[in-house]
């Protein structure tokens, strides 16, 4: 089977698709012969990534939003009805606004929580009976963060969501494992992607540093010295979601450069 059928036939979801690591992962995963629902609140970005992949390969699933009941209802019946049933679910999508702890009000928590955390709960629950039902080689694969397994300042929300996906991924490889379902997160460092950009934009309001010093701040905690690209986590995704990996489930896989050592 060749790198670029190796996903023929298999319908992959993918939130946060419009831009960053999700439009990467979007392309990874068609470039493997998926075809890939792009979900996302937006139509405009989705349907520019949908332009980027090969025709008939993308479908744009817009008004998805992952705090959203109904929304994620009518989100998958659109998606099921262009590309069938769901067989690969990538949770990407995310925030992560920076403030101390001392300035997160209950507003932000909640709101970070129920985006980051409660949005992979949300769109897993609505997708899992396609993930049972298709078996053996099914993919649930949640993009956390370094933050899901060390500390930040001024992201404690942001930390504690991605902390509680990792733990909710681990939870439920054991309880899907005997389904042939597998669950894994993949845990990227800093990455070019529009979330570092608004986080350089924030450094350079509070610090009056510019946004080369404040990029070369971020990038000085990969042990590289560089920011992570979105295309590399999306290289480890589409590992995750290829057959090669049946064997790898409730992991949390860190793509930092060294930053993070999962043990």
């Amino acid at each position: 089977m060749s790198a670029t059928t190796a996903l023929s036939g298999r319908h992959a979801l993918v939130t946060g698709a419009g831009s960053g690591i999700g439009a990467s992962i979007a392309r990874a995963l068609a470039g493997a012969g998926a075809r890939v629902s792009l979900a996302g609140r937006r139509r405009e970005p989705l349907e520019a990534v949908a332009a980027s992949l090969p025709k008939g390969a993308a479908f744009a699933v817009d008004g998805f939003d992952v705090t959203d009941g109904v929304a994620i209802g009518r989100g998958l019946d659109r998606a099921r009805a262009a590309h069938g049933p769901i067989s690969i679910l990538v949770n990407n999508a995310g925030e992560a606004p920076s403030a101390s702890f001392e300035r997160t009000d209950a507003e932000l928590w909640a709101h970070v929580l129920a985006v980051d955390l409660s949005g992979v709960y949300n769109v897993t629950h609505a997708a899992l009976p396609d993930l049972k039902r298709h078996g053996s080689g099914a993919r649930l694969i949640n993009v956390a963060s370094t933050a899901g397994l060390t500390g930040y300042a001024y992201v404690a929300a942001y930390c504690a969501a991605k902390h509680g996906v990792v733990g909710l991924t681990r939870a439920l490889a054991l309880e899907l494992a005997r389904s042939g379902v597998t669950a894994n997160a993949v845990c990227p460092g800093f990455t070019e992607t529009p979330l570092i950009d608004r986080a350089v934009e924030t450094i350079v309001a509070k610090t009056g540093r510019t946004t080369e010093a404040a990029k070369a701040e971020l990038a000085r905690a990969n042990p590289q010295g560089r920011l992570v690209k979105p295309e590399e986590v999306a290289d480890a995704v589409l590992w995750l979601a290829s057959p090669a990996a049946g064997s790898i489930n409730g992991q949390a896989i860190v793509v930092a450069g060294g930053e993070v050592m999962a043990g």
